[in-house]
Order: C-alpha cells, then sequence, then structure tokens
C-alpha cells in the first residue's frame, strides 16, 4: 500500500493534486481542506491510501494520517465507499465525524451529501463501538497490531470492509491478554477471508 508520499505539487484541480515524486506524477484525490493547504511547485507531503477496485486503482490523499485513517474506518460501514467516505471528511473534520458517530448526531451526519437519515442511523450502529476505539488506541498511542494487519490486507487489495472484517474476526478468536505475532494473525485474517470466498 502507499501509506505517504512527499514531493512537488504540479497541478491542482477541483477534487485533488498531481504530485511529482522522484519524476513521477501521482494523481491525489484530496478533501477541499487538504487542497487548501497545498501550493503549486512547493514540496508537500500527504498521508494516502489506494483504493483497488475492478477496472481502476485510485490514490486519496489527506493532510493527516488521522484523516487517512477516519476515510479507511467509515468505509467499513454497509453502503459507504470511497467517495462519500471522502465527502464525509470534507464536511466533517476527523474529530467532528467522531465525535457525531460517537454521540449518534444525525442532523451532522445527514448534512453530507449522499447521506441520508437510513444511512446515518446505519452508519451509528456500525461504527459507534469503533470510533470510541479508535480513539482510545489514538490516545494511548500503541501501534495496535490490529492496525497493522489491516494495512497488510489493504495492501494485499482487499476491501477497507473486509479487512475490518477479518480483523474482528481473529480478534474474537485471540485468548484474552493472549499476544501473537503480527505475522500469525495476518494469516488467520488471510484464511477467514478465505473462507468467505
Amino acid at each position: 500500500m502507499i501509506a505517504s508520499l512527499r514531493g512537488t505539487v504540479t497541478a491542482l484541480t477541483l477534487d485533488g493534486a498531481v504530485l511529482d515524486v522522484g519524476g513521477v506524477g501521482y494523481f491525489v484525490r484530496t478533501t477541499p481542506g487538504t487542497l487548501a493547504g497545498l501550493r503549486l511547485g512547493q514540496e508537500c507531503a500527504v498521508a494516502t491510501t489506494l483504493v483497488v477496485r475492478e477496472d481502476s486503482m485510485t490514490l486519496y490523499g489527506f493532510a493527516s494520517v488521522e484523516e487517512r485513517e477516519m476515510f479507511e474506518l467509515v468505509q467499513t460501514a454497509s453502503g459507504i465507499g470511497p467517495k462519500v467516505a471522502l465527502a464525509m471528511l470534507s464536511v466533517l473534520d476527523p474529530d467532528r465525524l467522531r465525535s457525531a458517530i460517537a454521540q449518534a448526531n444525525y442532523a451532522a451526519l445527514t448534512s453530507v451529501p449522499g447521506i441520508g437519515r437510513k444511512g446515518a442511523e446505519r452508519i451509528v450502529v456500525e461504527l459507534k463501538d469503533r470510533v470510541g476505539l479508535a480513539t482510545a488506541t489514538a490516545a494511548t498511542g500503541a501501534p495496535a497490531w490490529r492496525e497493522q494487519v489491516h494495512e497488510a490486507l489493504l495492501g494485499l487489495g482487499w476491501s477497507a470492509r473486509d479487512a475490518e472484517s477479518a480483523v474482528d474476526a481473529v480478534a474474537a478468536d485471540l485468548p484474552e491478554g493472549e499476544m501473537a505475532e503480527v505475522s500469525t494473525l495476518l494469516r488467520d485474517a488471510l484464511r477467514t477471508l478465505a473462507r468467505k470466498r
């Protein structure tokens, strides 16, 4: 997975920018907030995530790792793809989005284009517990095995939703308090995904 890029901004569009990294131009889709911080001809660094589909490979860029993590997290909710996830972060910054989900603030969630009342309710039901967990993990600063396995699965081409589901399954099977090698946990996650096919 392409986790970050540092390069010179060679073009700006309404929905993204082209970064020249070692002579290769990467088009990165971004939120308006991230785009506002980029300047033509200047060097910048963005946290990125690569979304792979059957007919496309799209790179999304963010001003912070926290923003990228929220982008990936909201896609684990049913019916939320990268376009809606990007719209969510365009309207609400990561803290406001996390708060809206945790407090079931449907008015804030439905202010995002493409999200109606039912969609907002589904997001709250599916993500309420996870945003609390994400906040706790961020506060302790502990690099959890969950995140490492999740990143590895995304890098292998699995969707954010499938990766999250597999990580949850592995976590449920892991005895409380027991730690295992990340490579072992990744293998278990891949077995879980293989059984679903």
